[in-house]
């Protein structure tokens, strides 16, 4: 039988799966695998994306797990920002980027924002000089409000931001501050009104269910807020707790018991979000994503990594997937420098994956979307997933956490809001044990 989640309290541990195999399993005796593919002939034809890792914020959130840095002075990251064009450089060489344009960039952190506008620039030119997205798709630009202007905001739709995002997480101030958030609500409002002035294509907020302090009526009021503002699009996480996050160490050294409500308060919160935003005309775009129906609304970044395409991560810390190998660069900050410095690329593991592995990995992550075609993994792996998987996917329809519908399997309500607690069900034996994803 599956896991009774309906009665899951939030322990320390992640939750979320965003990659398979596990991160655990790379390791530093298979770097060479990456250096391989990236020897290939290129594969114009299919995507590639380029992720830019910006460590740097003006605080550490309590509930952040990210590689972040708060005590690094303009002159380090200057430094930082030209070991990113260093890198840049160094894969515009391989053999498997020649002639490849990039259909999408995202610049995440840490806090991209947090560089200032001269820095941003510098760093523009760098990249631009080796691998450009002049002719890309998507552009995804993440900030937090407290560290924005109009002018900054005007630079990044003349550089090619196409889609902004803003960590708004919630909009109660007391909130904020008890999580550890670096802005107050008046710079939400303040941000996200230059925004619309300067009128990006899309406009993306995020929003945490679950954060300490939370109650039924604080989170409507939030929903309420963010409905107000009408973005394009909204992203919704229910809070969870990694080892690495402020919250969970003090959790572990004091033996405190959780300050985050249990899964099925958070899923109702994300529940009760998803229905009011679908009262107004918006739709569920994915497990965590509702996207209005006025304008097109597009997520190329995730459309692209959840059908196989490539993606190079440059920063320290990041992750990549290229030529059906995943690997990731140095989690120090002086050893990604010093690996550049020498000239090499800052690797630090890797993993190649098999044929089995390529098809979980992409069905795992497109089950987050809400519904798969099963035709779309016949064509391109040769497998009927609902055979491959029958056992676990008869147990979910047993469930009503998703339905078959002839050539689709689609996610319940239900399920969809589940969907990081079941989809570890359909893991190799090897994986399906490890936890932390």
């Amino acid at each position: 039988m599956t896991v009774d989640i309906s009665k899951t309290k939030t322990e320390v541990g992640n939750y979320f799966v965003s990659n398979y195999p596990p991160f655990s399993q790379w390791k530093p005796e298979y770097i060479p695998d990456a250096i391989e593919a990236l020897d290939e002939p290129p594969r114009i034809a299919d995507p590639l994306g380029l992720y830019l890792h910006i460590p740097f914020c003006r605080k550490r959130c309590k509930f952040c797990y990210y590689k972040v840095y708060t005590d690094k002075n303009a002159s380090e990251i200057e430094i930082y920002l030209d070991a990113l064009i260093k890198e840049n450089e160094i894969y515009s060489r391989t053999r498997a980027f020649q002639g490849r344009e990039l259909r999408f960039a995202y610049f995440g952190g840490g806090t991209p924002s947090y560089i200032s506008e001269k820095q941003l620039q510098y760093l523009i030119e760098g990249l631009n000089r080796h691998v450009s997205w002049e002719n890309a798709e998507e552009v995804t630009f993440e900030c937090e409000p407290g560290t924005l202007r109009k002018s900054k905001l005007e630079m990044l739709k003349q550089i090619g931001i196409t889609r902004l995002s803003l960590g708004v997480e919630h909009f109660n101030d007391s909130i904020l501050e008890a999580n550890g958030r670096a802005h107050l609500s008046p710079e939400i409002y303040r941000a996200y009104e230059w925004a619309r002035e300067v009128d990006f294509p899309q406009i993306n907020i995020d929003l945490i269910a679950g954060m300490m302090g939370e109650s039924d009526d604080l989170w409507r009021d939030t929903v309420r807020r963010a409905i107000e503002l009408e973005p394009d699009s909204v992203t919704i996480y229910q809070m969870e707790l990694p080892y690495n996050t402020i919250i969970s160490r003090e959790m572990i050294e004091k033996g405190l018991s959780s300050p985050i409500a249990d899964w099925p308060t958070k899923r109702r919160w994300v529940d009760y979000a998803f229905a009011e935003f679908q009262e107004r005309g918006y739709r569920v775009a994915s497990a965590y994503t509702i996207a209005t129906r006025k304008k097109p609304c597009r997520f190329i970044y995730t459309d692209a990594l959840w059908h196989g395409g490539d993606m190079i991560g440059l920063g320290v810390s990041s992750f990549s997937h290229f030529g059906g190998v995943h690997f990731q660069n140095a989690h120090s900050f002086e050893e990604y420098l010093a690996l550049l410095d020498e000239g090499r690329l800052p690797l630090c593991r890797a993993l190649s994956l098999t044929s089995k592995q390529k098809l979980i990995r992409e069905m795992v992550l497109q089950l987050k979307t809400g519904s798969i075609d099963t035709a779309y993994f016949n064509r391109k792996f040769g497998v009927d997933v609902w055979k491959e998987f029958q056992p676990v996917y008869e147990r979910l329809n047993e469930e009503d956490l998703l339905t078959r519908n002839n050539g689709t399997i689609e996610l319940t309500r239900s399920g969809l809001l589940q969907v990081d607690h079941f989809l570890p069900e359909f893991f190799e034996p090897e994986s399906n044990p490890i936890r932390y994803a």
